[in-house]
């Protein structure tokens, strides 16, 4: 099946320096520096797991000839019992994207996220437009690696809807042989009741992301949120360290406390809950590093959970804690189309004279062409990339930018 490309409009730098121009077969690029940038600017890691991430950018004067297939991965913004983000830390010495703090997640696996024998919840065919929408095995890979990575397992009994325990050391032998695949994830879960799943229907679909074409390693990533349940029995707990397993926002009843660790080091150094607006002034100060589409969904999140004042300690009720996620539940089903069903696959529109890119986020994708997928028309974000990384990451509003000076949102 053919792809068509995306209308790019030319990055029109004063110094001629980065241009990417669209043709009917492929994307051309200009320049030693528009490789650097292609490199770091569209390898955009959503989740924290690289296996199929290309570390190297193409030579130069080398024309893609054919689009890559994305693959199908998943990501969770998993929301604490105090309206914390769960972010895990990467590795120093990984071989990508070393000491970035990643949205736990990874990549669809044929062995444990689809069916077997093709019992109906398999995604569609690459060519089929259908394998970019919110499905079954987007569901189980969020959940499945989330308990990979970070220990937390979120899993219901069907005929009761309560959450289930599962005690510490069973968790963690359970975390390694899904790992390994020794065992299906939904088997393992299956162990503690026949009608034990994992909670794929806590998860609130939270925007789609979709690597531009000129990469040769690409990505469609289906993003979401899970709401932990508040303690309404009075203070939210300390989730800096631990949290309740949980239920969509509606929950409330208090449960059981499972603590987020790393891997023991082999891909994650370090899991911790903070406010998103404590995450975005870390990225801010250069103590962290934040790629765009995790600076960007903590932006928006921050906009809901956080108090406005970020000099002023947090501690609300759980009443104006559930008052929160109901407006960020709110916002998120808005919009035309609502943030559950934007697509947004990153383009660069220019180059500021600080040398940071300005990326657009309305276009859905190559594969998504002529489809109804929209992204967000309204804001920009600025970076700076750097031989280390994404640096000095902003969002702003498109039009503000547009007509005078950048303005932060």
């Amino acid at each position: 099946m053919s792809l068509p490309l995306l209308n790019a409009n030319v990055a029109g730098l004063s110094n001629g320096s980065l241009r990417f121009v669209a043709s009917s077969s492929r994307w051309s690029r200009r320049s030693p520096r528009a490789v650097l940038y292609n490199h770091y600017a569209m390898t955009i890691p959503l989740h924290s797991r690289p296996s199929s991430t290309s570390s190297s950018p193409s030579k130069p004067g080398k024309q893609n000839e054919i689009i890559a297939e994305p693959r199908p991965s998943s990501s969770v913004l998993l929301i604490s019992a105090r309206n914390e983000i769960l972010l895990l830390h990467r590795v120093h010495n990984s071989k990508s994207f070393a000491s970035a703090h990643v949205f736990p997640g990874g990549n669809v696996s044929a062995v444990q996220d689809q069916e077997p024998n093709g019992g109906g919840s398999d995604l569609p065919s690459s060519d089929d437009i259908r394998i970019h929408l919110d499905a079954a095995p987007y569901r189980q890979a969020a959940i499945r690696e989330l308990f990979e990575e970070s220990g937390i397992l979120l899993a219901r009994d069907r005929a009761t809807g309560r959450p289930v325990h599962v005690p510490a050391e069973e968790r963690e032998q359970g975390r390694r042989a899904v790992h390994n695949n020794e065992v299906r994830f939904v088997e393992w879960v299956r162990r503690f009741g026949e009608e034990v799943v994992p909670d794929t229907d806590g998860l609130v679909p939270f925007t789609h992301w979709i690597t531009p074409p000129n990469l040769p390693k690409r990505f469609t990533t289906q993003m979401y949120l899970y709401f932990l349940p508040l303690d309404n029995n009075g203070s939210n707990g300390d989730s800096a360290s631990s949290l309740q397993q949980g239920a969509p926002p509606s929950g409330g009843q208090r449960e059981e406390i499972q603590i987020p660790t790393d891997d023991g080091g082999v891909e994650i150094a370090e899991a911790q809950f903070l406010p998103a607006n404590a995450w975005l002034r870390k990225a801010q100060r250069g103590e962290i590093m934040l790629y765009p589409p995790q600076f960007f969904l903590l932006h928006l999140v921050s906009q809901f959970l956080d108090t406005e004042n970020a000099a002023i300690a947090d501690t609300p009720t759980a009443a104006e804690s559930q008052r929160r996620r109901d407006e960020l539940l709110a916002f998120v089903r808005s919009g035309n189309p609502p943030w559950t069903d934007r697509y947004i696959c990153p383009r660069s529109i220019k180059m500021l004279d600080d040398k940071r890119v300005v990326l657009a986020l309305d276009h859905p994708g190559p594969e998504l062409a002529g489809s109804d997928k929209q992204g967000d028309r309204e804001r920009v974000i600025l970076v700076r990339f750097t031989k280390d990384g994404p640096r000095e990451v902003d969002v702003r509003w498109r039009r503000e930018f547009q007509s005078s000076p950048a303005a932060s949102l």
